[in-house]
């Protein structure tokens, strides 16, 4: 007996976030080899997480007004490819929850609108039926009055 169809979507969204972490991945190492992609994508961020990382420590120790030292451009340049694969890793899996929401909202609206023309349908037939009882009850007193019209058989 089968229960219900296979999730094939699933599968295929389960794939799709198991190939994210490879290519991003590969990403991550050309974002290392690429100069164009080191200064301008990867070390901006990495100072940026360096900063408030920092920042944030300092204050929970208490030093306020402590100066944060940059991160240097190899270890900037690492925490940045790392950051851009974990970006990537992130938007891919929310890219198949939305998606999967998506086609999961599609099929309850289909199954509602199924539901919806099925109560239609049950109500137009109880109104047919309604009529055709009423029409039939009608006849039923229009006999019974030709009935009682008639005269009475008599006896010999």
């Amino acid at each position: 007996m089968v229960v219900g169809a296979f999730p094939i979507a699933k599968l295929l969204y389960l794939g799709v976030r198991q190939m994210s972490k490879p290519v991003a991945n590969r990403i991550k190492a050309g974002a290392r080899r690429s100069e164009f992609f080191k200064t301008y994508v990867c070390l901006p961020p990495a100072q940026l997480y360096h900063w408030i990382e920092m920042r944030t420590k300092m204050r929970i120790m208490g030093f306020k007004g402590a100066s944060i030292k940059p991160l240097n451009e190899e270890a900037a340049a690492e925490l940045g490819a790392e950051l851009l694969g974990e970006a990537i890793i992130f938007f891919i899996g929310g890219g198949c929850m939305v998606l999967e929401y998506s086609r999961q909202a599609a099929n309850s609206r289909r199954k509602e609108e199924e539901l919806n023309d099925t109560i239609v349908s049950l109500q137009t037939q109880v109104a047919e039926l309604s009529l055709s009882t009423e029409t039939l009850d009608a006849q039923l007193r229009e006999v019974n009055r030709l009935l009682h019209s008639l005269p009475a058989p008599s006896s010999k």
